[in-house]
């Protein structure tokens, strides 16, 4: 007997509550506002954003400026680290929707599948992604800036840089062949409880490769000094993706640490905005 076709996998928000409201109608306030902070929306096609996964009251304006300045395409490619441990190295959400208090934005179902089909190391995992909080609240977002946004959620744990640039470049080759635009968003915040200062001295030695566009000087850096950046894995992912898509320029788009929020200085965390064309 044939299969039954499994079901389409529809993601509960796992954070909602912790990170951001979970009413609906506050949430898309507060989201917009920190959108409508941005610059000017960039004229270049955003090849690749990275924007912070904390709680809104402390990243929000971060997101928020780098989102509302990027010029992303229908399709999203999210890139998140994995802080649970759990579910496969490149796991990939195959279909269905994931959701937020008050919508949902809808799994390109097409684009999962053909990402698996070209690079066997991205596999269809909704485990690792159960209690992720990294691309979960950067779905919000997306929906604010156009409720039709399709996304690919993966999962990056795999430490190799050598299988991260790999998995990488097949993504960009994907993505080149693919006959629709995409861009890929990296949620990732920068150094976790250090003082403030150390915080701003160890993030601007990571954020000088990769706005060199250099993902191995990247990952490097970070690992080499100790730097206690969560996305490190998925944003060298996704440097070496957009250098297979011609990748030229890039740019910060917006820069502060929990102690600027909360006045604790001693022990804070570190958030970037940073836009690739």
């Amino acid at each position: 007997m044939p299969m039954p076709y499994a079901a389409s996998h529809d993601r509960q928000p796992a954070v909602a509550g912790q990170f951001y409201t979970t009413d609906a109608e506050p949430l898309m306030e507060e989201v917009r506002g920190y959108l409508a902070q941005a610059q000017p929306k960039n004229a270049a096609h955003t090849i690749l954003a990275m924007a912070p996964h904390a709680g809104y009251y402390y990243s929000g304006i971060i997101a928020g400026v780098t989102l509302g300045q990027a010029n992303l395409a229908k399709t999203v490619l999210l890139l998140g680290p994995n802080h649970t441990g759990l579910g496969k190295p490149f796991a990939v959400w195959p279909d269905g929707r994931w959701l937020f208090p008050g919508g949902s934005l809808d799994v390109d179902e097409e684009l999962a599948a053909y990402l698996c089909e070209k690079e066997p190391l991205l596999t269809p995992d909704t485990l690792a992604h159960q209690r992720e909080h990294s691309l979960e609240v950067m779905v919000p977002f997306l929906a604010a800036l156009d409720p039709e946004t399709r996304i690919v959620p993966v999962c990056v744990s795999h430490p190799g840089l050598d299988t991260l640039m790999s998995v990488g470049k097949a993504i960009g080759r994907a993505l080149r062949g693919f006959p629709r635009p995409v861009s890929m968003l990296v949620s990732s915040d920068m150094s976790h409880f250090v003082p403030h200062e150390v915080a701003q001295k160890q993030d601007t030695q990571a954020l000088e490769p990769a706005l060199r566009l250099d993902p191995e000087r990247f990952y490097e850096t970070v690992r080499g000094e100790g730097i206690s950046m969560c996305g490190v894995l998925p944003m060298t992912v996704g440097i070496a993706a957009a250098l297979e898509l011609g990748a030229a320029e890039s740019e910060v788009t917006g820069y502060a640490t929990s102690g600027q929020i909360n006045g604790e200085m001693r022990r804070v965390v570190g958030y970037a905005g940073m836009l690739v064309s």
